[in-house]
């Protein structure tokens, strides 16, 4: 399935894209994408729906987050062997993690607001996880269980307070806007194999990042095992996994107002973020 989330009203709505392409809505059968929903016998229960039956969503509806009570928003570094050459860096041994603030989310298609005092405003494209069972010290069978599904994320990352004066990631990773995660969550029995995704991310129409998920050096299922070692991963929590080469401090370039992202991973949909 390819579950998202739709704005109506002051509040989102949960919903799906059916067999044709169209936004239904779920609201009649969950209150939203978050806790048990996210788990196995939850996602089977939405599964087993008559699309057809659900009411559909006019077309044009603005898409939140395709997933609701996150509290842990981690992402991994230097996770591409591609953006390690690029960076001049040797391969991480063991993965590189850091947190974004859970406020720094937003959808798929929203603007990416450039804070006061920022100059060096940076794109990532990434495969992100979301979480859709507890897990705690878990193997990789048990890891690969707890996966909800997948969808992408623009890790935006403003690289001076990432890496200047005291260096402290969170600092340059948690801005509100700088999370776009979308959109849609697609489940794992829909997408299983992510291990050579296409992935591509344009500015302005020119392409800064190609790659594919093939060039990651820890693949999902090992990352969330070995999170898990060290804290507890709730359904609703995302892993973003790491970006692969061609970002903008790799090309001494950063974004500026009215720049247009694009963002593209096979079976995972598309992104588009205006900047301002």
């Amino acid at each position: 399935m390819k579950l998202v989330r739709h704005w109506s009203g002051s509040a989102p709505k949960p919903g799906l894209i059916d067999a044709s392409g169209r936004l239904r809505d779920l609201s009649g059968h969950v209150p939203d994408l978050a806790g048990e929903a996210l788990g196995r016998a939850g996602i089977s229960r939405l599964a087993a729906l008559d699309e057809e039956s659900l009411p559909l969503v006019p077309a044009g509806a603005r898409l939140a987050p395709p997933v609701a009570g996150t509290r842990n928003f981690i992402a991994v570094g230097l996770n591409y062997r591609d953006h390690a050459r690029e960076t001049g860096m040797d391969v991480p041994a063991e993965p590189v993690l850091f947190s974004k603030a859970a406020g720094a989310l937003t959808g798929p298609y929203d603007d990416v607001l450039i804070p006061d005092g920022a100059a060096q405003v940076d794109w990532e494209l990434e495969l992100a996880i979301v979480i859709g069972e507890r897990v705690y010290r878990a193997d990789e069978a048990e890891a690969e269980r707890a996966i909800a599904g997948y969808c992408i994320c623009n890790d935006v990352s403003e690289r001076h307070w990432q890496m200047g004066g005291t260096g402290q990631w969170l600092k340059g990773k948690s801005a509100p806007t700088f999370g776009p995660l979308g959109p849609w969550l697609v489940t794992t029995e829909e997408l299983s194999d992510v291990s050579a995704l296409a992935m591509s991310l344009t500015l302005n129409g020119d392409v800064m990042q190609k790659s594919s998920t093939a060039e990651m050096i820890f693949p999902p299922v090992f990352l969330i095992s070995y999170i898990s070692r060290f804290m507890v991963l709730e359904p609703g929590d995302v892993v973003t996994t790491g970006t692969p080469a061609g970002v903008g401090m790799a090309h001494g370039r950063y974004l500026r107002p009215g720049d247009v992202m694009r963002l593209e991973i096979d079976g995972l949909g598309h992104q588009r973020q205006v900047v301002r």
